[in-house]
This record gives C-alpha cells, sequence and structure tokens, in this order.
C-alpha cells in the first residue's frame, strides 16, 4: 500500500508535471472507483489543475473551478504518468485500469488497481473534508508543529499495543503497515507494547524514528519518476517484507506475525529482547 512518503513523493511529481495544464476528461472505468455523484465528474473538463496537496495517504488534485479531485490508491491501486496517452475512450474489462485522466496537451494519467478486492476510491468534491476519509485524519507527522508533545499527548491513555496506534489514521496521518514496522524497528521497540505504558524516554525515541524514517523515505523518493517509486519504497526497508532474511542491524532473523488480512515483521534482537512473538495464526496451522 503507497503510504506517506510514496504519496507525498507522487504529490511532489503532480506538482511538478499537473499544475497549470487544463483537464481535456476524466474517465471512470471501473465501476467501483467512482464514490460521488455530484458533482459529475464532466464538471472538471476544461478546468486548469492550480494545486496538489497531500492529506494522510490522499492525493488532492484542486483545480481552478473549486472543485478537488482527491485519490486513494487503497492496498492495490497505482498513478502511471503517461506523457501521450493512449487515444479514444477506454472501455471497461478485466484489466487494472480504473479511471484516465487526459490532459488537452495529450498527456495524463490512469489510475489502475490490481487483484479483485477493488477499494481504490476517487471523489469529486468542493472540499476535500467532505471526503469522510480525510475528515477524520488525525495529525501529519512531517507537519512543522507535530513536536514530540504533541505525539505524547496523543499517546496518552492509548491502550492499544503501539503497532495499532501508528496505524491508526484518525490518530496519525500517512503510516500505514510498512513504515509503522520500519519505525518500530528503528526504535528498538516491539509492537506489542502498549502505547499508554511507554515511558517518557521511550516516547522521546519512538517520536524520533518516526520523524527520521519517514523524512529519509521520503527524501528518496523524492524527483523520482512516478513508476520508479514502489521499487524504491521496497529497497528501502530494513525489516517489513524481509522475513526470513537478516536484519541490518544486529544479523538476526527478521521474524513475522501474520493476521487474517496483514503480517508485521520484525527483529527479535533489536526490539523484543531476543524472544520471538506469539504467532497464533501459525499455532493454529501446526495443531
Amino acid at each position: 500500500m503507497p503510504e506517506l512518503p510514496e504519496v507525498e513523493a507522487l504529490r511532489d511529481f503532480l506538482d511538478e508535471n499537473l499544475v497549470g495544464k487544463e483537464i481535456a476528461r476524466v474517465m471512470p472505468v471501473a465501476i467501483s472507483v467512482l464514490k460521488t455523484y455530484d458533482p459529475p465528474l464532466g464538471a472538471l473538463d476544461g478546468s486548469e489543475v492550480t494545486s496538489v496537496r497531500r492529506h494522510g495517504k490522499f492525493l488532492d488534485i484542486g483545480t481552478g473551478g473549486g472543485l478537488h479531485l482527491v485519490l486513494h490508491l487503497a492496498r492495490a491501486g497505482w498513478l502511471h504518468w503517461k506523457d501521450v496517452l493512449p487515444s479514444g475512450v477506454p472501455r471497461p474489462g478485466k484489466g487494472p485500469l480504473a479511471l484516465r485522466a487526459a490532459l488537452t496537451g495529450g498527456d495524463g494519467f490512469d489510475l489502475t488497481e490490481a487483484g479483485t478486492t477493488k477499494r481504490l476510491a476517487v471523489h469529486l468534491v468542493h472540499d476535500p473534508a467532505e471526503v469522510a476519509g480525510v475528515a477524520r485524519l488525525g495529525p501529519d507527522p512531517l507537519a512543522d508543529d507535530f513536536d514530540r508533545d504533541a505525539f505524547a499527548a496523543l499517546l496518552a491513555g492509548e491502550r492499544r499495543q503501539i503497532k495499532g496506534a501508528l496505524r491508526d489514521q484518525s490518530l496519525i496521518a500517512g503510516i500505514g503497515n510498512a513504515y509503522s514496522d520500519e519505525i518500530l524497528h528503528a526504535a528498538r521497540m516491539s509492537p506489542y507494547k502498549l502505547a499508554s505504558r511507554l515511558g517518557e524516554e521511550e516516547i522521546t525515541g519512538l517520536y524520533e524514528a518516526m520523524r527520521t524514517t519517514l523524512t529519509d523515505a521520503v527524501e528518496r523518493s523524492r524527483g523520482l519518476a512516478a513508476g520508479r517509486l514502489k521499487a524504491e519504497k521496497k529497497s528501502g526497508l530494513r525489516v517489513h517484507g524481509r522475513t526470513g532474511l537478516p536484519c541490518p542491524v544486529c544479523g538476526d532473523t527478521i521474524r513475522e506475525v501474520s493476521f487474517h488480512d496483514s503480517s508485521l515483521q520484525y527483529c527479535p534482537t533489536c526490539q523484543t529482547g531476543g524472544k520471538p512473538l506469539a504467532d497464533r495464526r501459525l499455532s493454529r496451522l501446526l495443531k
């Protein structure tokens, strides 16, 4: 799933390549992709793109007509920029194409979504806050005013495990499964530790790990073409998606805990005092 660093890099790329250009037509291909119907997508025809902003994992394309095309790429969606779009109107089919945005100059972008679970979402609204997912977002972890004390205040009273708290978009915007693993590894903290039981030094270390991990990922991605961002994300990960490989810090074997729709990765030596975490799903399979 694209998370804050990749969406921020896409925002940066679109700010350079999209702002100032005129929209010819936005064409939904998959029925599931469009989540709003008033105003209709045809209201964008002839509009100039004036801004591209990010709200957590959402992209917000603003136009001179006051409308905002708000995109959420979900788990398997992606944006593909094309200097020359195919001519004609794309037809619905079994392929991954979900939406095409054509500019009057012949360029534009496609939104695609792999797999059968369709969660990619496009909204056309007068105000991004009309999108429920945007309205409920917590603070951006890279915002200038989001300091260590603001982070501590969010965690106060949180009785969840810290892994789940970091992924909660209404608590902190933009962090998902991959970067929560990376942040906790950098902080040398168990994903099962309760957020409310963090000491002052642990909060400081976790805050610094969060800011550094996300900032470094954004900087690695900055300036890359949209098509190269996925590979950059994967190459920069230390523990997430690396089950069975050596930890780049201590050399221990990276372990995994599986859930019904996701998994987490961690290093026992760096994060849990050398003790493997219980993987109840695997335990049931072995019985």
